[in-house]
């Protein structure tokens, strides 16, 4: 009887991390090697791009969308009336600036703004390893100043 529960003990907490094999819906996983497969693949694409950008739509839900960027060049001013952006910062480095007024901007699909320029913002440094989030109607810019790349992933947040 003790030989039984002194197995069963041991065996109790292998058998918590056994998975179960069934995967909750919407569940989604991304590994390194899977981020460096996409940066090789973006990075042609960022190079003849006008705006030196490359961007890939991992996912895309409905309270929220997975977006990969690698960017070889700045960003343009923009603006998103009713979502949330939350940038990873994987790799490289650059100037986020945030807040103040968006002037001079188009309207570039429903809610979105871009171009013109931002007046009155603060400059935070982005490094492989920062998170920031960015309020909507919030401007903001990413800027390399003066740094060869960065590479981030944008989680949209839908609907405020």
């Amino acid at each position: 009887m003790k030989k039984l529960c002194l197995l069963c003990l041991f065996a109790l907490p292998l058998w918590a991390v056994v998975p179960d094999g069934s995967v909750p819906a919407g569940f989604q996983q991304w590994n390194a090697a899977s981020f460096e497969e996409l940066h090789r693949a973006m990075a042609p694409k960022a190079a003849a791009d006008p705006h030196h950008v490359g961007l890939q739509k991992i996912a895309d839900y409905p309270h929220e969308a997975v977006i990969e960027v690698y960017r070889l060049g700045d960003g343009a001013p923009e603006l998103h009336e009713t979502e949330v952006d939350i940038f990873f910062v994987q790799s490289g480095s650059g100037v986020l600036v945030v807040g103040g007024t968006l002037t001079g901007a188009e309207t570039v699909a429903p809610h979105e703004l871009r171009n013109g320029s931002i007046s009155g913002g603060i400059r935070r440094k982005l490094s492989a390893g920062d998170v920031v989030r960015i309020p909507s109607n919030t401007p903001h810019q990413v800027l390399l100043d003066g740094a060869k790349d960065i590479t981030y992933i944008v989680v949209k947040a839908k609907g405020y």
